[in-house]
């Protein structure tokens, strides 16, 4: 099988769950004629129909209330939100209606929200925002971040088939800069199950998205300076694998958290709550971060690159962790 990108992994789980489950139908702004702003529907509308790929209007609002009404009544829809960040629009009924409908109705809600997030393509404070941590915070959502081609294949069908509203984050950035194969059509990876991206002694990075790429870039460089790097892809943020966190704390005992959401109360500061509750005894040396800092994403390329956690940042925190 040939390798395919992020985007195309994405787009072929997508495909494979529409062929598999009738019950499955996509919703969003531009995803039927035009293929979505950035291609991942392309196709579909011919392949599927009108009934099954819906061109909504332009209101966020509109595409969860949908979405989570069709749930309730058996269906499986796919919700397409052009940026996450406008997902803003739809957050009282992601947060009080579908998070809520299984705990005070016992009613499965199975819907997905999915859609691009994250920066590096300068598109400014309203298309570059990474907010995972506003729904991680909420009992009754599934948060995920595939970093991968494979892992973003393995999740959306994961995500699909779930009974439980999951909201499925895409970096843009990654879209055509990754490439894989793709293993077997019934391949699927575990929501809430971390992966160890790479093996090392001295000290565990743990992160997700784009970051780790990013980290593991870091880790190269390091091991040519006899420091050996563990790093930890969560690809789920909520739940969290505390199962893998502390099972690589136990291995490496220093803990570097990176995510390129801004800095306070991101999803880095329950991993290390749990690392501080729950594997104190194990640390030798500070809980240390690198994120973005507590500003809105810059227009700016030059300010932008700037805000964005990188290798070079991760290199110089681990540099003096290892050294501590």
């Amino acid at each position: 099988m040939a390798e395919v990108t992020y985007l195309e992994a994405i787009k072929t789980g997508l495909r494979e769950e529409m062929q598999r489950d009738e019950s499955v139908y996509m919703l969003g702004e531009d995803i039927g004629v035009y293929g979505g702003a950035f291609k991942v529907t392309a196709g579909f509308l011919d392949e599927f129909g009108p009934m099954r790929v819906i061109d909504t209007p332009l209101s966020e609002s509109a595409i969860v209330g949908a979405a989570i009404g069709s749930a309730l009544m058996g269906q499986r829809p796919v919700a397409e939100m052009q940026f996450m960040d406008f997902i803003t629009c739809g957050f009282n009924q992601i947060v009080n209606m579908a998070a809520k409908m299984h705990y005070r109705n016992h009613l499965p809600v199975p819907m997905v929200i999915r859609g691009p997030s994250g920066g590096g393509t300068h598109g400014g404070p309203f298309h570059s925002q990474n907010p995972e941590a506003w729904f991680a915070h909420t009992p009754g959502l599934k948060v995920v971040a595939p970093s991968t081609p494979t892992d973003a294949y393995g999740l959306i069908k994961s995500a699909i088939r779930d009974n439980n509203p999951v909201l499925y984050f895409e970096h843009k950035y990654l879209y055509r800069r990754l490439k894989e194969e793709l293993p077997g059509r019934d391949y699927t990876v575990p929501i809430g199950k971390a992966r160890v991206a790479r093996e090392g002694t001295d000290l565990t990075i743990y992160t997700y998205g784009w970051m780790v790429e990013q980290s593991l870039l870091a880790a190269e460089q390091l091991a040519g300076e006899d420091t050996s790097i563990e790093v930890v892809d969560l690809r789920t943020v909520h739940p969290l694998d505390k199962e893998t966190i502390l099972r690589s704390i136990e291995k490496t005992s220093k803990a570097l958290i990176v995510h390129e959401d801004t800095r306070t109360l991101g999803v880095g500061a329950e991993v290390a709550a749990i690392l501080a509750e729950e594997a104190f005894d194990m640390l030798d040396g500070p809980i240390v971060r690198v994120t973005a800092p507590d500003t809105p994403v810059p227009f700016s390329p030059p300010l932008e690159q700037a805000f964005l956690p990188n290798a070079e940042k991760i290199v110089a925190a681990a540099r003096r962790l290892a050294a501590y």
